[in-house]
């Protein structure tokens, strides 16, 4: 069972200008192979699948704590394209060709079929699959899966991060990439729980410390890069047993979070007359309100 909170993980800054093209890049950090709805999914159904939950119960409550963060990740990113495809086009009479600039873009899908927003889709375009999910049974290889999972995650942001200056694409980038190197740590640690072997001396991959991102950095200066959120008030606490100790690449120690990061106001995407959307006038909206006050007896 999921409890939803009505803010993003973070604050993200409102971009002055649109930038659909790179939004479309950061379409792959949302639904491709390495991206958001995969580590999502892949954890989910790990965690759904689990067996002898009791049993083995520090590495469950490690993958299904996870997996809520992953749901707030994936509304990050989803955030982020519609901040960076706000304002493309411009209202106006249709045979003036409002939506003239989308023609353009490298997806038009962003402005044909969602209303210049997210969607469930790579870079290239191409629809999430649920091919892209692992959940083989074996909890070491789920695990060892889930390492190469984010290392391979973390390769992607770094290398979109290059492609882009924009300041709530590098914002969400470098939150990601200090959330998602905890989540790399914790599967390393668990897997040495299991195994005895080290895989925190693998460590980072790629071999590009975070500091070296601008907005990475001062999340890690707030500690974010050693705290695991349970993102529940009373469960998943045994996650305590595998995620301890030191950080193995930066120091400090590391420290379970019973609940949520304190997080952000999500954005209040503007209607956008040219694409139809919401499609509901000032005075449908009072025509609803009407509505309702009568069905309430008001």
């Amino acid at each position: 069972m999921f409890t939803r909170i009505d803010k993003l993980q973070i604050e993200l800054p409102k971009p002055k200008s649109p930038d659909a093209n790179a939004a479309a890049a950061v379409q792959e950090l949302l639904g491709g192979k390495y991206g958001e709805m995969s580590t999502l999914n892949n954890y989910m159904f790990q965690s759904f699948n689990f067996r002898n939950k009791k049993k083995h119960k520090p590495f469950y409550d490690l993958i299904a704590s996870i997996t809520a963060e992953e749901f707030g990740h994936v509304e990050l990113v989803s955030n982020t394209i519609n901040l960076m495809l706000e304002g493309t086009t411009f209202p106006g009479d249709p045979d003036i060709a409002p939506m003239q600039n989308a023609k353009d873009k490298r997806n038009s899908h962003h402005f044909i079929a969602s209303a210049q927003t997210a969607l469930p889709a790579d870079s290239m375009g191409n629809p999430w699959t649920g091919d892209n999910v692992f959940t083989s049974g074996n909890l070491v290889l789920d695990l060892l899966h889930n390492f190469f999972l984010e290392c391979g995650a973390r390769t992607h942001k770094m290398r979109v991060y290059e492609m882009t200056d924009n300041p709530v694409a590098r914002e969400m980038i470098g939150y990601l990439l200090v959330r998602g190197g905890v989540h790399v740590v914790a599967y390393a640690k668990a897997l040495e729980v299991m195994t005895g072997a080290d895989v925190t001396k693998m460590l980072p991959i790629p071999d590009l410390d975070n500091k070296r991102f601008e907005t990475a950095r001062k999340f890690e200066a707030e500690g974010k890069h050693r705290k695991l959120y349970t993102f529940s008030a009373r469960d998943y606490q045994d996650v305590n047993k595998i995620w301890k100790g030191e950080h193995p690449t930066e120091g400090g120690e590391l420290e379970v979070i019973q609940g949520t990061p304190q997080g952000g106001p999500i954005p209040d995407l503007e209607e956008i007359p040219e694409e139809f959307a919401p499609g509901v006038s000032y005075e449908d909206f009072q025509e609803i309100g009407k509505k309702l006050q009568r069905k309430a007896g008001l």
